[in-house]
């Protein structure tokens, strides 16, 4: 936090033999006093000495003892640092000094203190007050009984309170900090209203224990549910090719107001609580390490209670994942739990993999190839029989691109995927399954320019890019052993077109025949820019499957689907995908997003979802600076198939001296929801310090 404060501190740097061996004065007037061997300097007092400037109203030096003494709007300079007090006393021969009544500060930290003594190695002061910006009732200020800073960049403080101002509400006592990192990472105060809440506080605040831990907590207290605590922390840190960081966090709650019922129909019970980790590391040049852990103890712990952590990500993950970087393969060891037991998940517990990137075997002919062994689990959330398997996975292709002219490109494709499982069904203890694929990829790129300009849209040329692609797959009898396959990795539901490579395919437990051609038209239109070399104006992409073979249900032609970014000019953006049935041309799903903005001064998009008999929905998300440190923010979102605005969000969001981030917010909701119908929300936030 304070680190730039106290290279105003560390103001005797060594002095070197280049230094002359008296420093240098000048003043107004200038006596000596022979009884005490000193020199008197007065009106405009200079005293200079290796780099080191001395200026007060009086500057007292003994050239017996190199002691030099200012008095009165004393400042001692070296280089671009200052620093101010009523006395200050310099010594020559070590580089020395004692100061009195400090002051001290470079924006936007500021330090006062009784007393100071320091040196090249660094600088103790006593009673000492730093604040962040200057004092003021809602800066955060760090009392001490003493401080001490080395040449390091470390602090030591006995005795400190942090708090606002004189406001000291909590008691460090004694630590260590790195000033390179800041003081506190987090620091957040939440409160306002909701009917199923009633009248609720939160505090989450986390401090330094060493240079690389921050522990801290969170609490929230609830009028109509209690109190929920729960302990957080993050860390960090970095050795070489070598770093990591993470965070956790936790909440408990005995909840005594109305819990309603989990997304099973179950009663949800009276103690509830969570726990959230996080974790990225890179434990070689090549190897790293991620992973994740979340448990609810209810379907609705973090709705109720956190919603801007749930609403993000509804459906938590835990999952733990190292992969080693080879020079054309990939390593990998994958765990997923389940620690839920209201959600479904296919675990692996765990999951070894190899992968092998395209490989040139020479006369232009290149191999792919990847293989798996997992141990797999699924347990159907609110009972039925768990699904158990072993599994072991293997694929391997050949493909031989050829370009018969510089804009068109072919490989055909030959592959096979062998995968054997364990515990297998239909009264067979195992069973193996072969499958072969043979394909074509194609694309033919072609390019236009066109001398077109536009002054106020900023385009400087036109370049036109288009790339025709056609993709085909067949993959016969991929059924097979239907019967005898645990189902874990199983189709879901999607709206896109999913992957044609029988290598690509995520659900090889339940795999369809296919016979299909996919036909792809890319469109990217281009203009100058004097920054970047380029810039997109436009993405328009069109594609759609024919299936030659077909599942019941399905007909040969799938929907069409298209995909639009159009970025015209820096301030306004549209984004719109589309599928629809070409067999009646109606529109199956549209979603798009206009935005349009004005820098920092204001920004509004205009966004809709429609999937066909299932959702159609419009929102607006508007923001307006009104001043310097204020700006107005709303939310809209009206669903039309139930004829009612379900989420309306207004509020105010404030800058307060460049140090704290507060929100007022009013949230309407309508519709059957467990969220309350009417919330008001208050929440302060640290920028940084």
């Amino acid at each position: 936090m304070i680190r730039r404060l106290f290279f105003f501190l560390l103001l005797a740097a060594p002095l070197g033999a280049a230094a002359p061996a008296t420093p240098s004065m000048s003043a107004d007037i200038q006596e000596s006093d022979v009884t005490t061997q000193e020199t008197i300097l007065r009106g405009h007092p200079r005293l200079s000495y290796g780099g080191v400037l001395l200026t007060a109203d009086e500057i007292r030096y003994s050239r017996k003892t190199g002691l030099a003494v200012a008095r009165g709007h004393a400042q001692l300079t070296a280089g671009a640092r200052r620093l101010v007090a009523d006395v200050i006393t310099y010594r020559q021969a070590d580089g020395s000094y004692t100061v009195e009544n400090l002051r001290v500060g470079e924006y936007p930290f500021y330090v006062s203190g009784a007393s100071a003594t320091g040196n090249k190695e660094g600088v103790t002061i006593k009673d000492a007050v730093a604040s962040v910006r200057e004092p003021a009732p809602f800066v955060p200020t760090i009392h001490s009984d003493q401080l001490y800073y080395s040449s390091t960049q470390h602090i030591r403080a006995e005795g400190a309170n942090i708090g606002l101002n004189d406001f000291r509400f909590i008691p460090f006592g004694q630590f260590q900090h790195d000033l390179k990192t800041p003081l506190v990472s987090y620091i957040s105060a939440t409160g306002g209203y909701r009917s199923t809440l009633g009248v609720y506080t939160e505090l989450g605040l986390h401090i330094p224990v060493n240079d690389n831990l921050k522990l801290g907590g969170d609490i929230g207290y609830y009028t109509e549910r209690g109190v929920m605590f729960g302990p957080s922390g993050s860390y960090s840190g970095k050795n070489g090719d070598t770093d990591y960081q993470g965070f956790f966090r936790s909440g408990t709650i005995r909840d005594h107001g109305d819990r309603l019922r989990d997304v099973l129909g179950d009663p949800i019970p009276s103690t509830r609580r969570f726990v959230e980790w996080e974790h990225q590391q890179q434990l070689t040049a090549n190897l790293t390490l991620n992973g994740q852990f979340n448990y609810w103890s209810d379907s609705d712990v973090l709705r109720d209670f956190q919603p801007k952590h749930f609403f993000p990500v509804q459906q938590p993950d835990s999952f733990l994942e190292s992969v080693y970087t080879g020079g054309n393969y990939f390593v990998s060891a994958f765990a997923r739990v389940r620690p839920n037991s209201f959600e479904s998940v296919q675990q692996r517990v765990p999951e070894l993999r190899f992968d092998l990137l395209p490989l040139s075997l020479g006369n232009g002919f290149y191999e792919r190839f990847n293989s798996s062994i997992a141990v797999l689990r699924d347990t159907p959330p609110g009972g039925g029989p768990t699904l158990d398997t072993n599994r072991l996975d293997a694929y391997y292709s050949l493909t031989r691109p050829f370009s018969p002219r510089d804009w068109l490109t072919i490989a055909p494709v030959v592959g096979g995927r062998v995968t054997h499982y364990t515990d297998a069904l239909g009264g067979r203890s195992d069973y193996t399954r072969t499958l072969g694929e043979v394909g074509v990829d194609a694309a033919l790129r072609t390019s236009a320019v066109f001398d077109y300009k536009n002054e106020q849209w900023g385009i400087d040329g036109l370049r036109h890019l288009f790339t025709p692609r056609i993709s085909y797959r067949y993959i016969p009898d991929a059924e097979q052993g239907a019967a005898y396959i645990p189902p874990i990795d199983r189709r879901v539901f999607s709206t896109y077109l999913q992957p044609l490579g029988l290598g690509d395919q995520r659900n090889i437990d339940d795999l369809a025949r296919s016979n299909i051609l996919r036909i792809e038209f890319d469109n990217t239109l281009q203009t100058r820019d004097p920054q970047y070399g380029s810039r997109d104006l436009l993405n328009f992409n069109v594609a759609a499957d024919y299936r030659f073979d077909r599942t019941a249900g399905q007909k040969p032609l799938s929907e069409i689907h298209t995909d639009l970014a159009l970025t015209p000019a820096k301030w306004v953006q549209l984004d719109v995908y589309q599928s629809f049935v070409p067999q009646n041309t109606k529109l199956r799903e549209f979603n798009s997003g206009l935005t349009f903005r004005d820098g920092d001064a204001w920004s509004l998009r205009f966004s809709s979802n429609f999937l066909r008999d299932q959702l159609e929905d419009y929102l607006v998300d508007g923001r307006l600076r009104l001043t310097e440190t204020t700006e107005a923010v709303t939310r809209l979102h009206y669903d039309t198939r139930a004829s009612r605005f379900i989420e309306q969000s207004y509020g105010l969001r404030q800058n307060l001296s460049n140090t704290w981030k507060i929100e007022y917010v009013i949230t309407l909701y309508s519709g059957p929801r467990r969220e309350s119908s009417f919330g008001f929300n208050v929440q302060v936030e640290a920028i940084a310090f």
